[in-house]
């Protein structure tokens, strides 16, 4: 009797060690699985994802608010620092403040909190988490992205305001800013586009979800603007500079010539009293 229940003890404290010692063991991973979030790559990396709470209409609208909030108040302080801005005029100027407000906040909010994006519930951080389903790498600190928005956020940001003032203040420098900030948007996009798209080709994994909403709406959609836009600025700005160059040079080429005959006629009148 006593045999038995020494042996049923020795059992049960057995089963307790083999238990705990599979509930401690750490489980391998399977590559199988399916990731538990919707970016592409299948298989891609996303630490402590937590998916988004508001709709993509609300974050959409949201966006739409601050801009416009922002835009409108600029645009008062604007006409009542000039209020003989044109309306063209005006158009630029709130595209440079968009774009300010866009480098400045939302990017420079993804450089600053690239890490902890995917977890955080923020609308700005959702605006991305959202965004990222056209492209993940905005999810996974990829170096390109943080190198390429590093520079747009602390470089040209504040550099599309300084056109904006110099459009109010009618800034003679404005055509110089205007170019230098049209080209650094057109390769931006340029590097933006060919690094993904290049990647998807030689590798054949794409950071877009394959619907056509994430690749043609956000990933090509959301971007074009930066080509259209600036190309059209830059080729306005060219031509203006262009044409007040050929008007001063042929403004410098009658007064040399004007210059030249009042040399002759002073001359002339000299030679004239020297005989007399």
């Amino acid at each position: 009797m006593s045999g038995s229940w020494w042996w049923s003890r020795v059992s049960i404290e057995a089963l307790d060690e083999a238990f705990t010692a599979a509930t401690e063991m750490e489980l391998p991973e399977n590559p199988n699985l399916e990731p538990f979030h919707p970016y592409y790559p299948e298989g891609v990396i996303i630490p402590d994802y937590e998916p988004n709470e508001a709709p993509m209409h609300i974050l959409l609208a949201s966006l739409g608010g601050m801009l416009g909030f922002a835009l409108l108040g600029a645009s008062a302080i604007a006409l009542k620092i000039n209020p003989k801005l044109s309306k063209s005029s005006l158009a630029l100027f709130c595209w440079f403040i968009m774009n300010g407000c866009l480098h400045c906040v939302f990017e420079g909010y993804f450089v600053l909190n690239h890490e902890t994006i995917a977890s955080s519930q923020n609308v700005l951080a959702q605006l991305w988490k959202e965004y990222a389903l056209s492209d993940s790498r905005y999810l996974t600190s990829d170096f390109f992205m943080l190198s390429v928005e590093s520079i747009t956020a602390f470089i040209w940001g504040p550099l599309c305001f300084a056109n904006a003032i110099a459009i109010v203040r009618g800034s003679a420098s404005r055509h110089a800013l205007r170019i230098v900030v049209c080209v650094a948007h057109l390769y931006g996009v340029a590097l933006y586009y060919a690094t993904s798209l290049s990647e998807s080709y030689f590798t054949g994994h794409s950071h877009s979800r394959p619907e056509p909403l994430y690749f043609w709406g956000y990933y090509v959609g959301f971007n074009l603007p930066w080509v259209i836009i600036p190309l059209l600025l830059l080729c306005n700005s060219i031509a203006t500079i262009s044409l007040r160059l050929g008007t001063l040079d042929r403004v410098n080429v009658a007064l040399d010539a004007h210059r030249y005959r009042q040399n002759g006629v002073n001359g002339s009148t000299i030679e004239l009293k020297k005989t007399r």
